[in-house]
């Protein structure tokens, strides 16, 4: 079972889009996907389910009241799993109070958790988990369980610094916690192939050894649309050219793994 984390420190750079339209695809393609969203705005929930975290039960936050409870019949991870309207997609959607129970898991030391509940669930090809845009108990929890990161980069310089913190930060989570969390690459999100910006600033992070995957993903009016509509690019627009960059990107990975 492949288990991805999405992850960047960065708000902004496309993490709940991407994770979300790789697991469309992936469940397109007939495997059973499902997508943790550990992130309380929760915008991959709203994104597959086409409503607020804040309105649905059994929720990440019952999950992880679970986990800090002493209960005679636990649920376990496979009842907190949604089915979305999309055939072979799961989701375990996030919820605003994910903020303020931070600080007792982090305390109590739960950081293990989400790993343990994952190797235990059956039946799932693709695991993909959306994170906060900071390293916090959920991302390292996140990190933990997961055998493959995937890092989103927008074309700036400001995204171009923090990139090299954010390495660092995994690869402490990889000697200390998780060694075989494997760094799968970089995705450059937001590329104009006709400004000079970004195409020098890929060039020198691949001349620095970066690991940049060769697919980039073009801006487009048409991601914000399939958000508005609650439907990745696979089902809103499946011919749109960066609907073929997501099935590029996908494909790349499953070939790496």
């Amino acid at each position: 079972m492949m288990r991805r984390v999405v992850f960047n420190q960065k708000g902004g750079v496309g993490k709940s889009t991407i994770t979300c339209n790789l697991a469309a695809i992936s469940a397109a393609r007939g495997k059973r996907t499902l997508v943790i969203d550990l992130d309380p705005q929760g915008n991959s929930t709203r994104y597959l389910m086409g409503t607020h975290p804040a309105e649905l039960s059994d929720t990440l936050v019952d999950f992880f009241k679970e986990i800090l409870s002493y209960t005679f019949k636990p649920k376990g991870p496979a009842g907190y799993i949604h089915e979305t309207p999309f055939e072979h997609l799961y989701l375990m959607p996030a919820h605003p109070e994910l903020e303020e129970q931070q600080g007792k898991l982090e305390s109590r030391y739960k950081m293990f958790k989400l790993r343990d509940a994952l190797q235990t669930l059956e039946g799932f090809d693709e695991i993909y988990i959306d994170t906060p845009p900071a390293l916090n108990f959920y991302t390292r929890s996140a990190l933990i369980a997961a055998n493959a990161c995937l890092i989103p980069f927008d074309c700036d310089d400001f995204s171009r610094h923090a990139l090299y913190t954010l390495l660092g930060n995994v690869r402490e989570i990889q000697d200390d916690h998780n060694g075989e969390l494997a760094i799968e690459g970089i995705v450059v999100n937001q590329f104009q192939a006709r400004a000079r910006l970004p195409q020098t600033l890929v060039d020198e992070l691949v001349a620095e050894g970066l690991p940049i995957l060769h697919t980039y993903l073009s801006p487009s009016i048409r991601i914000r649309e399939s958000h508005q509509s609650a439907r990745p690019m696979i089902h809103f627009d499946p011919r749109h050219k960066l609907t073929r960059e997501y099935e590029a990107l996908y494909a790349a990975l499953a070939q790496e793994g």
